[in-house]
């Protein structure tokens, strides 16, 4: 027998830890719920350790304080939402009552936002409305894949399953986001250091040894000297009573602005998916985690109890790109008229050849959300795969270039230094 570390609630909502003896993880559960306790972690000696909580110090129990005041249905990470979607999913499988377990959660949240808005779902679940109804009110939080997963998931009475296949799918979007955050940001964050770099030397150093060669004519310096002085000299030229460098930081901070705003418009936004798709590199990662976002909500809805219809118009709203979103909506006339999802898919060109294999495969078999999911996890692999790669491409690549331009200026600097020198040892 092994030696299993847990966190568990007794029947007054109080937090307990310890160690529990058994053969596996189902049996240690069973041994605790037999003790009156409600598990929410239980971890093998050896192969990982016990999440912190709020208030928890060893075996020693720690009473909830009170509820905390926050503002009611905002906005909070996704990160945050899916340990109180796996926390909730484990109290219920443990036999906690939905009530109980709201108001346990409420309790021990430490954000703010969320402690209040359980709060209110806990007394909105209390005075008579379904939970779905009650996540519903908070459609900020809770967006329109959440509410009508714990809907299906009520009306099928297996309520844990969907919260728990919630929890994954978060885990699994909040991964991929991530990954392509990473790639998106590196070669920005390295543009900016360069830009950084580039204009301090010429607005603060140059000038200097600008100075020190003003007695030589500019035609006596070499031409990448010149070039680097000019651009100086007219980076700190005043002709509108600022600096250009100046104006070219209001300049590109409007042009910023101005697009921001362009991009949420209709056309705008269109215009700006499109180009996403089609970006050389970039546009192939784009693709790839749309049909892996596509995909895995749609299978994760359809597997959890969700209307094939109005999973599809979920899946369109969450799609994350007008351009994907325009196809999912092709694909939901065609079901609504009663045809396959293979054709407008094929007709698209947004998916490509295997997916739709994949999907025709499903539909025959009558396994498409098996398959769906299965899409899935091979697309969520490949943008592991282009990421690493890209990742490992552009580093050594964006190293180059900031080498370039920072060397670019150094030598610019030097040049006429070193000549002066060679003529005062030839004189």
């Amino acid at each position: 027998m092994a030696n299993f570390q847990y966190i568990a609630l007794d029947a007054k909502g109080e937090q307990t830890t310890g160690v529990v003896q058994a053969n596996s993880d189902a049996e240690a559960v069973q041994a605790l719920r037999g003790q009156g306790l409600y598990p929410t972690q239980v971890v093998q000696e050896g192969k990982g350790s016990l999440a912190k909580t709020p208030g928890k110090k060893g075996k020693k129990k720690t009473k909830s304080k009170g509820k905390g005041k926050g503002k009611l249905g905002g906005k909070v990470k996704p990160k945050i939402l899916m340990i109180f979607t796996r926390q909730l999913a484990t109290l219920i499988d443990s036999g906690l009552p939905l009530l109980r377990g709201l108001n346990v959660l409420s309790k021990q949240e430490p954000n703010p936002v969320l402690k209040a808005t359980i709060s209110n779902i806990a007394e909105s679940v209390q005075g008579g409305s379904t939970f779905s109804e009650s996540l519903g009110q908070h459609p900020k939080m809770f967006n329109k894949l959440y509410v009508n997963m714990v809907k299906a998931g009520e009306l099928g009475g297996v309520l844990e399953i969907v919260l728990t296949r919630l929890a994954e799918y978060q885990e699994k979007a909040h991964k991929l986001k991530g990954k392509i955050v990473s790639a998106m940001v590196y070669p920005l964050i390295v543009m900016f250091i360069a830009v950084a770099i580039m204009s301090f030397l010429m607005l603060f150093i140059v000038p200097k040894f600008r100075a020190m060669f003003q007695d030589m004519g500019d035609s006596q310096l070499p031409l990448i000297s010149r070039v680097v002085f000019g651009f100086s000299d007219w980076m700190l030229a005043r002709p509108l009573l600022l600096p250009n460098s100046v104006w070219i930081l209001f300049i590109a901070v409007g042009s910023w602005m101005a697009f921001g705003a362009w991009t949420r418009t209709a056309k705008g936004r269109n215009v700006v998916d499109s180009l996403k798709l089609k970006i050389p590199i970039f546009g192939d990662i784009q693709r790839k985690s749309a049909i892996a976002r596509f995909t895995r909500t749609l299978g994760t809805l359809v597997t959890s109890g969700v209307p094939i219809l109005q999973a599809l118009n979920i899946t369109r709203d969450t799609a994350g790109n007008v351009v994907v979103a325009q196809a999912i909506d092709k694909v939901h006339d065609a079901v609504k008229e009663g045809e396959s999802i293979v054709s407008p898919m094929t007709g698209s060109g947004i998916f490509p050849n295997l997916v739709v294999s994949m999907v025709d495969v499903g539909e025959e078999t009558g396994q498409l959300p098996e398959m769906l999911l299965k899409i899935a996890d091979v697309y969520d692999d490949e943008v592991d795969g282009a990421v690493t790669a890209l990742t490992s491409i552009l580093e050594p690549i964006m190293i180059v270039i900031l080498a370039l331009v920072v060397g670019a200026i150094v030598f610019a600097l030097f040049l006429p230094l070193i000549k002066v020198i060679q003529e005062m040892q030839g004189g």
